[in-house]
């Protein structure tokens, strides 16, 4: 444990002169609905690029070797970590290219552009990425960023909750969204290495529950419907990430479509902050009634809004039509 948790103090150092240190924010009718003693709300939607992905694609893209960042960098997403790798390779002159499914968000298909990386649109099933990529690294010899899969990347993004539990203490509780188990991973293993009490559990959407199937067999399952809000979350786990899963993380549960949606909304209605679904999923969790009472009741949970980019035009065209 203390060997692989030196690598999230690591990463929080190489971190620490780039990626913004986060608000973490509370709300007493949130205290109050809950029972909880207080929930620390983590705002990784004030990331640089809007979500967590910044401190994976920096701990990991910083370290790689001269001679292949001058090849250039490869990274498939739907948008998050797109616009890390984006930005990262643009801060450190790298030639990056994101491969994204074609029915991405267009707001994070048009920010990826605008940070500077070439993006190339895929079919948007499962492995549609993973096989253009591929194909691309066999002609241009890029180098691969995975987006969750990579331990640099594990590590980096674990500086969030690194970040929480040694600005707050103690937490007894900490949410996380599962996608691909990047976040999950990193912020177990910090949680455990700052405090092993806590009790780390993963919340992901019922329609793309991979992660709570394949927790609950003991082996990975590959994602089988995706029709839900939590773009950021339509992705199985990882060889790398579901082992740490099976070991630091005590629990994963799922929430409905519409639970991720009533959570967005009390993020927006009463705490007036902008969360995008995948950030809203560990609210959800709280708000479900699936966590063992005893988990929350006058404790402090700490749970984390992995981002908050979310394509807003057709609300704010809607407006614009009233007064037209």
């Amino acid at each position: 444990m203390i060997e692989i948790f030196k690598n999230i103090k690591n990463a929080y150092k190489i971190l620490s002169h780039v990626a913004n240190i986060t608000p973490i924010m509370t709300s007493r009718t949130l205290d109050s609905i809950t029972g909880a003693k207080r929930v620390l709300v983590k705002c990784e939607n004030f990331q640089r690029t809007g979500s967590f992905k910044f401190r994976g694609a920096w701990n990991c893209i910083s370290r790689i070797p001269s001679e292949e960042k001058e090849k250039g960098i490869i990274a498939h997403s739907s948008g998050n970590f797109a616009q890390a790798v984006a930005l990262v390779a643009t801060i450190l002159k790298i030639k990056a290219t994101i491969v994204m499914p074609n029915n991405a968000t267009p707001t994070k298909i048009q920010a990826t552009r605008g940070y500077g990386a070439e993006v190339i649109l895929c079919g948007s099933n499962p492995g549609d990425r993973a096989k253009m990529t591929e194909e691309l690294i066999q002609e241009r010899e890029y180098r691969l960023v995975h987006p969750f899969d990579d331990y640099d990347v594990i590590f980096g993004a674990g500086t969030t909750a690194f970040e929480l539990m040694s600005s707050i203490k103690p937490i007894d509780l900490l949410l996380v969204p599962i996608g691909g188990g990047g976040l999950i991973s990193g912020c177990s293993i910090a949680a455990k290495g700052l405090d092993p009490r806590v009790k780390v559990i993963g919340i992901e959407p019922k329609n793309a529950d991979d992660a709570f199937r394949s927790y609950q067999l003991g082996k990975r399952v590959p994602v089988e419907n995706l029709n839900t809000i939590a773009d950021g979350l339509r992705t199985s786990v990882g060889k790398l990430t579901f082992p740490i899963i099976q070991k630091y993380v005590d629990n994963i549960i799922t929430v409905t479509e519409e639970q991720i949606i009533d959570a967005m909304k009390f993020y927006w209605e009463r705490m007036k902050i902008v969360v995008e679904p995948s950030g809203a999923v560990p609210l959800a969790g709280l708000l479900s009634g699936n966590i063992d009472p005893s988990l929350i009741k006058n404790k402090r949970i700490g749970t984390i809004i992995s981002g908050g980019n979310i394509d807003l035009s057709d609300f704010f065209t809607s407006l614009k039509q009233k007064f037209n």
